[in-house]
């Protein structure tokens, strides 16, 4: 039973505890890194005496590092959340099947895409790769891709049209049309968006379309 669970027990059981004890437990619980409001619970003693009684105590070295994230606050406890959850989503989310991939097709072209033909446009260039790699799965072929850039008047067109050539694995010469957008963006719009659109798409664009209005009716069922 560790220090938490004797102390709950001495308390909880009638057993008698005397103020010596109960100070003597508030500094060992310190020396181990608890912080005011963890030792203030396990104690049933208010903060202002856990305060006064953990002045001066040392925390033992292979406790420091705890306590300073205890003490960090919400900074430090979002960072314990963040990486809880990454280590949550990966052993959720291993390798990425055949069915897996459809839905993830559906759900980017559900939000995403154009209603009329196999078209997407978007400036998120993680999200565009996906559709390009998912698209397969239904039998479009790279080679009937065409791309097209809408960037604000400051940006240079040939830098953008370089940045999604490269990070989608594109030929440059797939790359037919820049739009020209009156203004100035910065920040996450520096390369503006980047559309694709399948040529001679009508069988999978009526295929991923019966596919979302399939998953459309089962949640209208469910």
């Amino acid at each position: 039973m560790d220090i938490f669970g004797v102390l709950l027990y001495d308390i909880n059981m009638g057993k008698p505890t005397t103020p010596e004890n109960i100070i003597s437990k508030i500094i060992e619980l310190r020396s181990k890194g608890s912080s005011i409001s963890e030792i203030s619970t396990y104690t049933n003693k208010s903060k202002s005496v856990v305060s006064k009684y953990i002045q001066g105590v040392e925390v033992l070295p292979k406790y420091r590092k705890i306590l300073k994230r205890k003490q960090g606050g919400s900074k430090y406890r979002s960072e314990d959340l963040w990486i809880e959850a990454n280590q949550n989503a990966q052993k959720i989310i291993r390798k990425l099947e055949l069915r897996d991939k459809i839905f993830l097709l559906i759900g980017i072209y559900w939000g995403e895409g154009t209603k009329r033909e196999l078209n997407i446009i978007n400036s998120d260039p993680i999200l565009l790769r996906a559709f390009l790699d998912f698209i397969k799965e239904i039998g479009v072929t790279k080679d009937r891709i065409k791309a097209s850039v809408r960037v604000y008047e400051n940006i240079n067109q040939n830098h953008a049209i370089n940045h999604w050539s490269n990070i989608l694995k594109l030929n440059k010469k797939q790359f037919y049309k820049v739009e020209i957008i009156e203004g100035n963006k910065k920040g996450k719009l520096e390369f503006g968006m980047c559309r694709l659109r399948v040529e001679k798409s009508s069988k999978e664009f009526k295929l991923l379309m019966s596919l979302i209005n399939v998953v459309k009716d089962k949640i209208l069922s469910s």
